[in-house]
């Protein structure tokens, strides 16, 4: 993905995420769809670093902060990257092999990124890896039921769901020119996109040893995104 997101990522920065930030619903949250609320509620204050896996832009890089976190990101993409550098200490890395020791890092979040990856489950298992006994992982990303080509959302605010739900697989992109600014899935027109059925999705966090503890939903009245906060496994006394 690395070469499809250099492509877009002065467009990405200046014209989408400024777009979606300028119809947030009030001045709390930056955005609608339940991005920013999701990193208040679900990662919640702290301390130590918060790794940000697939961090684009760097455009969370403010609210993790806020939140007493000091974050750090990694991106396969040097174009986001360019971007990112100037809002927190970032690293050109694949998220499927993260340069950081097993159990080293406190928090890790993931925005938006388990419909890019390649292999997300592997990205999770990375991300599984480098926590800390009892440290916080947070995922935001598009919601699986309602978000992706088998979902047509023209007519908003109703959403019809074709078949092709429960077919987990690659959608490619239209091209990097395809999509109109403002329409549903003009990023993924670009890009193409990664899809899990909600029930393949969330079985990944128990298979990596991880306890789900909170589920969220973002937008109304049909959510755009769900996320996810879920803990890795402390070792009990028998375990060390």
């Amino acid at each position: 993905m690395e070469a499809a997101y250099d492509d877009i990522a002065e467009w990405y920065e200046n014209e989408f995420l400024k777009l979606q930030r300028s119809m947030a619903d009030d001045h709390e949250f930056a955005d609608r769809i339940g991005v920013d609320q999701a990193l208040v509620e679900l990662l919640g204050e702290g301390s130590g670093i918060c790794l940000e896996v697939g961090c684009g832009t760097g455009i969370y890089a403010d609210r993790v902060a806020s939140l007493g976190w000091t974050p750090v990101g990694i991106d396969i993409s040097s174009g986001m990257l360019g971007f990112a550098k100037d809002r927190l200490a970032v690293a050109h890395s694949d998220g499927c092999e993260l340069p950081f020791a097993t159990d080293s890092v406190p928090a890790v979040i993931s925005v938006m990124t388990h419909t890019d990856a390649p292999d997300y489950p592997q990205m999770l298992r990375e991300m599984t890896r480098v926590l800390k006994p009892g440290g916080v992982l947070v995922h935001v990303g598009v919601h699986p039921c309602f978000c992706g080509s088998f979902a047509d959302r023209t007519d908003a605010p109703n959403v019809t769901v074709r078949p092709g739900y429960l077919e987990s697989g690659w959608t490619p992109a239209k091209g990097p020119e395809a999509g109109t600014l403002g329409q549903n899935g003009q990023v993924r027109d670009k890009v193409g996109a990664g899809h899990f059925a909600l029930a393949d999705l969330l079985n990944l966090f128990p298979k990596n040893g991880l306890t789900v503890d909170r589920l969220f939903e973002g937008f109304e009245p049909t959510p755009i995104t769900l996320s996810v906060r879920a803990t890795s496994k402390v070792a009990t006394a028998t375990e060390r």
